[in-house]
């Protein structure tokens, strides 16, 4: 009786830690967006600011960190029920695949004229916008990235519109602050996550 009641404890101790051990920790698919974003915006805005060329370095990193790992990261933010993370990280993603397509011009038909990158960045400018209002519930690094991506978008807009190359530098300038925003998110993220604690202030 006693051997009977020793092996159904074992067993069920079994039954507890294989359930245990089959649970995993869901990972953070945050910083890794966030990084997808912010070094690409500040890469991007580097050119804008007049500081380096357009050249395949920053399509390149356009279409894969911009573009893929902000995807990947979006629609696993999608999968565990965060809906802004999930249709930021997406959204962006996918504008850094249609900004490469616009630099490339691989099918053949009119290249962008700048009324038409105008509207392009003011649709998005007016996409970011809204996304900001959404960051207020939530802590002050993110609201910092959206606001700044915000203005971002509309001078970039704007000196499309207006052919202005000072609006666009200094755009540029607001780019890179942006992208250096989302930067220290990521590694905030990561750090503290590590730690345990919060290092970074978020």
């Amino acid at each position: 009786m006693f051997s009977i009641h020793i092996a159904a404890h074992a067993a069920n101790k079994g039954v507890i830690m294989s359930t245990s051990s089959s649970e995993s920790k869901t990972a953070n698919p945050g910083p890794l967006g966030l990084l997808g974003f912010g070094m690409t915006t500040v890469l991007l805005n580097l050119h804008n600011a007049g500081i380096i060329e357009l050249s395949i370095v920053i399509v390149a990193m356009g279409l894969a960190l911009g573009g893929t790992a902000q995807i990947i990261a979006g629609i696993c933010e999608l999968r565990t029920g965060n809906t802004f993370g999930g249709t930021a990280f997406t959204a962006y993603g996918f504008f850094w695949w249609s900004l490469c397509l616009i630099w490339i011009k691989p099918f053949g038909i009119n290249p962008a004229d700048a009324v038409s990158m105008g509207y392009y960045l003011a649709l998005w400018c007016i996409f970011t916008f809204f996304m900001f209002l959404g960051t207020l519930a939530h802590n002050m690094v993110t609201r910092i990235v959206f606001l700044s991506l915000t203005v971002l978008f509309f001078l970039l807009s704007m000196g499309d519109f207006t052919e202005s190359r000072h609006i666009k530098a200094i755009a540029g300038f607001v780019g890179i602050f942006c992208g250096l925003s989302a930067i220290y998110s990521a590694m905030a993220q990561i750090v503290n996550g590590e730690h345990g604690r919060k290092i970074f202030p978020t």
